[in-house]
């Protein structure tokens, strides 16, 4: 029986693309070979290659995601194990892509993609459902900045972030009203839409919640212990931030995350890796953002919770693939 073709789709147009290249590479090296060929594919904003097991680069067709890796045959993929955090992979454009030329892929589907992308449509659609978030004030470039009415309505400090940026790029903590426009301005930066969210004096923990062998499961809450000001970029990546799993939180609390996490995820009609932001003030879970294509390298918070839970790397990403074979 042949083997079922697996690309492993990494890189992406963002700064991000180097922590996605650290992912495919622990999913690339995970997936069983006794089941699939498993093959790794990068994504860049110049050019879109296939590399072969000596390194060498191959362009991938636009037209049908496939490759002819010089004198061989051409090789179409069964399934894309798409693992780019930010653009194109986490906002629904390739996804889209996809859909279009008729590509079988992991994880969500494009209109999910492109809500969660979207903190400020994430934190509104699921206030329907009863999920808290912090106040706060949308902006767009070009509009005018009034901080005298943003500090009356949020107070301070305040958190001033992008709309659609992942990792954290572009976020600050402002504690003085003369720091607010300087905060916009490193924001818009990264995108042409921001938020300024009223802080929220509690404490972070991250959820990861998937979809495994027909259920929605959360793998494990994770307590984030930052050593900066909040989990910024180096928090996330450079080691700059204690993780906890599991958080410190007592049974009643930790029932109430799990369920309010469940709750968004079920809610959007997710599929697949997920990890949700949340800050937890007097027991209540308030959502920050939800990762729908979240870190996934060695030091990452969802491997991590999927070793305390008992599920290896192996099955979690295989559980993946069988997934996106049998979707519609």
């Amino acid at each position: 029986m042949s083997k079922i073709q697996v690309a492993v789709v990494m890189g992406g147009y963002s700064d991000e693309y180097v922590v996605s290249l650290k992912s495919g590479q622990l999913i690339y090296d995970s997936l069983d070979r006794n089941l699939y060929d498993v093959y790794k594919v990068v994504i860049l904003k110049d050019e879109w290659y296939f590399l072969d097991e000596n390194n060498q680069k191959h362009a991938i067709s636009k037209g049908d995601f496939s490759v002819t890796p010089g004198n061989r045959e051409t090789l179409r993929f069964d399934v894309c194990f798409n693992i780019i955090h930010g653009t194109p992979g986490e906002n629904g454009i390739l996804q889209a892509y996809w859909d279009a030329i008729g590509q079988k892929y992991t994880g969500c589907d494009f209109y999910q993609s492109a809500l969660t992308f979207n903190k400020k449509d994430t934190l509104a659609v699921l206030s329907k459902y009863g999920i808290p978030s912090a106040k706060s004030v949308y902006l767009r470039k070009g509009e005018e900045i009034n901080t005298d009415e943003i500090i009356e309505n949020l107070g301070l400090p305040v958190f001033v972030k992008p709309n659609q940026s992942g990792s954290s790029l572009g976020i600050s903590k402002v504690k003085e009203k003369s720091g607010l426009l300087a905060a916009t301005e490193m924001a818009f930066k990264e995108d042409d839409e921001i938020l300024i969210e009223s802080f929220l004096d509690g404490m972070e923990v991250s959820v990861g919640v998937i979809d495994y062998k027909g259920e929605t499961i959360i793998l494990g809450i994770t307590e984030i212990v930052p050593q900066n000001e909040f989990f910024d970029y180096e928090a996330k990546y450079e080691g700059a931030s204690e993780e906890i799993t599991p958080a410190r939180i007592d049974d009643e609390t930790r029932i109430r995350v799990e369920e309010i996490a469940k709750r968004a995820y079920n809610s959007l009609g997710m599929s697949g890796f997920s990890r949700s932001e949340f800050i937890l003030m007097d027991g209540i879970p308030y959502m920050l953002e939800m990762n729908t294509n979240p870190g996934f390298s060695p030091a990452s918070i969802l491997p991590q919770q999927a070793k305390i839970y008992g599920i290896s790397i192996t099955d979690l990403c295989g559980n993946e693939v069988e997934k996106a074979l049998n979707k519609n």
